[in-house]
C-alpha cells in the first residue's frame, strides 16, 4: 500500500470511529498565543507536551528553523490574521538546537535543486540563493525573527513578543528574549 492510501485508510477509520470527538474545539486560541516555530519532525509531539498545549491552546504556524525572512511573507500574514482576527495576543517564536537551519547556505539547497533536475532558469533573476539560507546560528535568527515579527508596521504595538528555544531531545526551554 503507498503511503497516500495507507493515509486514506486511516482517515476513513479515523472518522467512522469518531476519533475526533475529543479535539472539538473552536478557531480562536485558549491560550491568545501563536507559536511560530520549526517544522522539524521532532517538534511535532515534543513542543506541545513540554509547553503544555492542547488541541484549541494555541494557533501553530511551522515554517523551516522557525525563521520569517521577509516582512510580507505567508507566515508573517498568519501571524497578523492571527492577533487581528483569531484572538491571539502573544507571539511566541521557538527555535531549537541543532537546527538544519542554522549554517544553512541558499547555494547548497540550489545545488541540490539542480541535481534533481529543476530548471533553475526560469527564475527570472529570484534571489533565491538567500531565499533558502537559513542563520549562523539558531538563537540569532530567533531574535531577528522577534524583531522582524515586533517592528511590523502592522502588528498591533500591545501583542507581546518572545524568542526562545527548545532542545529537540529533552523539551527544555531556554528564553532568549521576553517582551516586557
Amino acid at each position: 500500500m503507498n503511503r497516500l492510501a495507507e493515509i486514506m485508510a486511516q482517515n476513513k477509520d479515523f472518522v467512522e470511529n469518531k476519533q475526533y470527538e475529543s479535539m472539538l474545539t473552536s478557531k480562536y486560541p485558549d491560550k491568545k498565543l501563536v507559536i511560530v516555530t520549526c517544522m522539524d519532525t521532532r517538534l511535532v509531539e515534543l513542543l506541545p507536551k513540554a509547553l503544555r498545549i492542547r488541541n484549541g491552546d494555541v494557533k501553530m504556524i511551522k515554517t523551516a528553523g522557525a525563521l520569517i525572512h521577509h516582512p510580507y511573507d505567508s507566515v508573517m500574514r498568519s501571524v497578523i490574521v492571527a492577533v487581528t482576527m483569531l484572538k491571539a495576543e502573544e507571539v511566541l517564536v521557538i527555535g531549537h538546537l541543532d537546527c538544519g537551519m542554522a549554517g544553512l547556505k541558499g547555494e547548497q539547497v540550489v545545488d541540490r535543486l539542480k541535481d534533481r533536475g529543476v530548471a533553475l532558469e526560469e527564475l527570472n533573476g529570484q534571489d533565491v540563493n538567500n531565499w533558502l539560507s537559513g542563520c549562523e546560528v539558531i538563537e540569532q535568527g530567533v531574535l531577528n525573527t522577534v524583531k522582524l515579527i515586533k517592528e511590523h508596521p502592522l502588528l498591533p504595538k500591545d501583542v507581546k513578543v518572545h524568542g526562545l528555544t527548545i532542545d529537540p531531545t529533552t523539551g527544555q526551554l531556554a528564553l532568549l528574549y521576553e517582551d516586557q
